[in-house]
Order: structure tokens, then C-alpha cells, then sequence
């Protein structure tokens, strides 16, 4: 069920940026270390000293790509030279995979 709702936002999210390509999760993880977005975002998204939480529930494609591609701030701007289209569409994908970490008190060493 969850490749199936990974795949079907991947592609509503390729279809909403105006692009023809199906993203894939298993690449977007392979561009998203490469790229070195792992450092300031964590491997899993889940933020760090140098980074905000960007997953699990990423913001929408479209909104990720205009910042990712427009930003001023202390992330760099990756233009299409650099990333491509696809490539972010792919790392979209891999940060709608990333599952939402058990509740804390479902855990039995945190239960009180």
C-alpha cells in the first residue's frame, strides 16, 4: 500500500510541476545523499543543526522545488544545471516514503 502511495504522489507531483516523468523513491534516496542534502537535513529528513525537519510529510512538489530552486537563504539554490527536474522529483518521492516514527508512548521504555 505505501509503494502504491509513494508511486501516485510521485507522479500527481511530477503532473503538478508540468512534467512527464514518474519519480522514484529508491533513486531520490540514491540524488538525495549524493547531492549531499543528508548533511544539514539528516538521512531520513528528519532536521539537524544545519537544517529544518523536511520529512516525513514534505511540503508539496511544487513548493519544495521553487525554494530548492530560488532560495536565498543559508541553503544554496540548486538550479536545474545542477539538479535536474527528475532528480527532484525523485527526492520528493524518496521524502514521501520516509514513514512517520512510532508514537513515543507506543514504546515501552518511554511509557511512564
Amino acid at each position: 500500500m505505501t509503494c502504491i502511495r509513494v508511486a501516485l504522489a510521485a507522479v500527481v507531483s511530477g503532473m503538478l510541476a508540468g512534467q512527464a516523468f514518474a519519480a522514484s523513491a529508491d533513486n531520490g534516496k540514491r540524488v538525495y545523499m549524493q547531492a549531499g542534502c543528508w548533511q544539514c537535513h539528516g538521512t531520513v529528513g528528519q532536521g539537524g543543526a544545519a537544517g529544518p525537519k523536511i520529512a516525513p510529510d514534505p511540503l508539496a512538489y511544487d513548493t519544495l522545488a521553487a525554494f530548492v530552486r530560488t532560495t536565498n537563504r543559508a541553503m544554496p539554490p540548486y538550479r536545474e544545471a545542477v539538479l535536474s527536474d527528475a532528480d527532484l522529483a525523485d527526492i520528493h518521492a524518496y521524502l514521501v516514503s520516509i514513514a512517520k516514527p512510532p508514537a513515543a508512548d507506543s514504546l515501552p521504555l518511554l511509557r511512564p
